[in-house]
């Protein structure tokens, strides 16, 4: 005679249900670990979509403020002297805003920009020196505009933001 097998034992309705809960809850917790490392991993080379968007766009106006930049120091060579985009020994800060693409994404009255991307200058609180530092490397979303613009040219938009 053959010995008879012993059936597997029965789970309960309960503790089946408690298996299923708890696979689930493992499988989404090892889910959201994958994409939290995979993120984390991405997110430092990629930008949002909007800072993409400002960041073409800036280059875009920085070549423009880069021909300016060359057009100014023909002129200079010619026999005037001119610095910046104004005619002055002076970058001239609102045109600066203007050629840096800087009212695409800020709102600021006295330039009469309206962008929705960057906080609303005029109502910032930072002094000259931190919005000199803020266009020279970066915030946020903010590109860095260092090696785009000049000293002279960073410091009168600061100055312009500053006194607006």
């Amino acid at each position: 005679m053959a010995a008879r097998r012993k059936p597997p034992p029965r789970w309960s309705r309960p503790a089946a249900e408690a298996a299923v809960v708890m696979t689930a809850l493992a499988l989404a917790f090892a889910a959201g670990a994958a994409g939290f490392v995979v993120g984390r991993e991405t997110a430092e080379d990629d930008e949002p979509t909007a800072a993409e968007t400002t960041t073409q766009t800036t280059e875009t106006n920085a070549t423009t403020a880069e021909t300016e930049t060359e057009t100014a120091a023909e002129t200079e060579t010619a026999g005037e002297t001119q610095t910046g985009t104004n005619g002055g020994d002076e970058a001239d800060g609102e045109a600066v805003f203007a050629s840096a693409g800087c009212g695409s994404c800020h709102t600021f009255e006295p330039a009469g920009a309206s962008g929705t991307i960057g906080p609303d200058l005029g109502e910032t609180e930072l002094n000259e020196d931190e919005i000199m530092a803020v266009v020279t490397n970066g915030r946020g979303g903010m590109p860095s505009f260092q090696g785009r613009l000049s000293d002279a040219e960073i410091a009168a938009v600061a100055d312009y933001v500053d006194s607006g």
